[in-house]
């Protein structure tokens, strides 16, 4: 790992520690998934499109990302013809008709239409979490708020992730920088135990089973539950750390 990219990966710790790590856990699964994948508009450096990806995460929810940085020019008029407005986050339910832009409103649409007792937090609870997510941003340097020149695919990408990964954090900024649409499978941790570095889980739990919707399907797919774990269809390509992912995309996509 170059230096360069072991610094961004501590800064990205930081970041999920300023928010207490939340969007680790699938901790409050919903009771039926969409049948048509919802849609995200957002770009990750926001602090409100933050907590809809944790909420994401924690609902075991997957969801088509239409990455909306700054200058960006590939998704926004979308969103904007969509919503009426360029305020992000964005979401568009294909299975309701249902279009919301207010974070808190999303994450309460999310588990009452699809079966779960999460909540988006409330008063106090909301100043806290929304300035642990502006600190988050603010750590990470605006990374994943501006888009650079780029080449669209012509399928979307998918992406195994869970959103306090710091790893998989850098893949997601430059997705967005890149305004490249991909498909997120929320892999979040179905057990607690399974929190924590692998050498915690492989000392202290080895025979821990592996749990959870995505989680399964990436270890029948791909032998192993690691992520970010990339899938491109436009090439073949699938890859799993996130420094060869960033290299690989920078080689692909950037323009």
């Amino acid at each position: 790992m170059s230096i360069l990219h072991t610094i961004k990966v501590g800064c990205s710790v930081l970041a999920s520690t300023f928010r207490g790590w939340r969007g680790s856990l699938a901790f409050r699964p919903v009771s039926q998934q969409p049948e048509q994948l919802l849609q995200l508009y957002d770009y990750e450096a926001s602090p409100y499109c933050r907590l809809v990806r944790e909420a994401l995460s924690e609902l075991d929810l997957d969801a088509l990302i239409l990455p909306c940085p700054q200058r960006g020019t590939r998704h926004r008029p979308q969103a904007k013809a969509l919503g009426g407005k360029l305020l992000f986050p964005f979401l568009v339910d294909p299975n309701t008709g249902k279009r919301l832009h207010e974070s808190r409103d999303i994450v309460d649409y999310l588990a009452a239409t699809y079966g779960s007792r999460l909540r988006a937090p409330r008063g106090l609870s909301r100043g806290l979490a929304v300035f642990g997510s502006f600190m988050s941003s603010s750590i990470e340097v605006a990374r994943g708020s501006t888009a650079t020149p780029s080449k669209a695919p012509a399928k979307p990408l998918e992406l195994y992730s869970f959103e306090s990964s710091p790893y998989c954090r850098l893949v997601r900024e430059r997705l967005c920088e890149l305004e490249l649409p991909y498909i997120l499978h929320s892999t979040g941790k179905a057990r607690w135990e399974d929190v924590g570095p692998p050498w915690i889980r492989a000392r202290y739990f080895p025979n821990l089973p592996v749990e959870g919707r995505n989680r399964l399907r990436l270890l029948k797919l791909a032998s192993r539950v690691q992520v970010p774990y990339l899938i491109d269809p436009n090439t073949g390509t699938a890859l799993f750390e996130s420094e060869e992912i960033l290299r690989y995309l920078k080689r692909t996509y950037a323009a």
